[in-house]
């Protein structure tokens, strides 16, 4: 019998950016850089609080987790300072994926730094495209160095990275089985033929047999296609399959997913998607998942000060 949920959201993934106030380098003047989405400059405007609390509007989402927005890599501690400050005076986000770049030589400084921030759960650092021998930053000794940090501060990863390199990071799980490794947007599988699914799938099968993973299931559009239930159905399906709802939660991913349709319609769309599942699994994917993992603070309780 399938049901629609209607219980709580945490949004586990989306951004805020003031192109007047801070520095995006992707997000700047005429720049495009290449995306899975293509050309992606509509979403080249102000996304703050009161535009996601606008978009979400009856949708009962209770909190977000903000994710770094590739701010200029000069100063990762600033875009933390002003998420804080978001936070502080608008209620969102209610907990944050910072940036860290874990092969620099202040690694340990920056890491230290963020995590003072009350906020702070994860950091992200996107590994790169492969070199000639297959491999990205996950298997660089220095940026393993620097991963290895995270454990000590009590701080998860986020990993965005095509589902080809998910073989290099069941490798970079298992090796570090005290840093929980959450999938940004499912592991992007890309377009829905049937040969990419396979190879995503079989990707993904091996990484869930690590527990110390979890993924957020996000970031879903489809260059040039209309964002359908019927074309992420078999997506949602894998992962329930291989990672089971207590180990998925759902992220919006706007603005950016946004250049292909409104925040309602997605939560909807998601809503349907998981319809057949128990009401457990529904909170699971929708609420509890994200509070176990990034400890969202209640709008009540967001900090207004710096644990420094």
């Amino acid at each position: 019998m399938k049901m629609l949920y209607d219980g709580p959201i945490i949004d586990a993934h989306q951004h805020f950016w003031d192109l007047k106030a801070n520095c995006y380098p992707w997000l700047t003047g005429d720049t495009l850089v290449p995306h899975r989405y293509g050309d992606y400059s509509p979403i080249k405007r102000d996304y703050l609080p009161a535009n996601y609390l606008r978009d979400s509007a009856g949708q009962n989402v209770t909190g977000s987790v903000y994710v770094e927005a590739e701010w200029t890599p000069d100063d990762p501690v600033g875009e933390t300072r002003y998420v804080k400050q978001l936070a502080e005076t608008t209620g969102r986000p209610n907990a944050m994926v910072a940036q860290a770049w874990l092969n620099r030589g202040d690694v340990a400084e920056v890491l230290a730094a963020q995590a003072r921030f009350p906020l702070v759960r994860s950091v992200r650092n996107k590994p790169g495209n492969p070199d000639s021998a297959g491999r990205t930053l996950m298997s660089n000794a220095a940026w393993r160095d620097g991963y290895a940090l995270l454990a000590h501060h009590g701080l998860h990863f986020d990993l965005q990275a095509p589902w080809q390199q998910l073989v290099e990071a069941t490798t970079l799980a298992r090796d570090f089985p005290d840093t929980l490794l959450i999938v940004n947007h499912a592991g992007v599988p890309g377009d829905r033929s049937a040969a990419t699914l396979h190879g995503w799938r079989e990707a993904l099968a091996t990484l869930a047999r690590c527990p110390n993973v979890a993924v957020k299931v996000s970031g879903l559009c489809e260059t040039g296609k209309c964002w359908s239930v019927e074309a992420n159905q078999p997506v949602l399906d894998a992962l329930r399959d291989s990672f089971g709802a207590e180990r998925l939660m759902f992220g919006s991913n706007f603005p950016v997913d946004g250049l292909f349709l409104s925040l309602a319609d997605l939560i909807g769309g998601f809503r349907q998607l998981v319809a057949s599942w128990t009401r457990t699994e529904q909170e699971a994917f929708f609420n509890d998942t994200a509070v176990r993992v990034y400890r969202p603070t209640a709008l009540s309780e967001t900090p207004s000060q710096e644990q420094a």
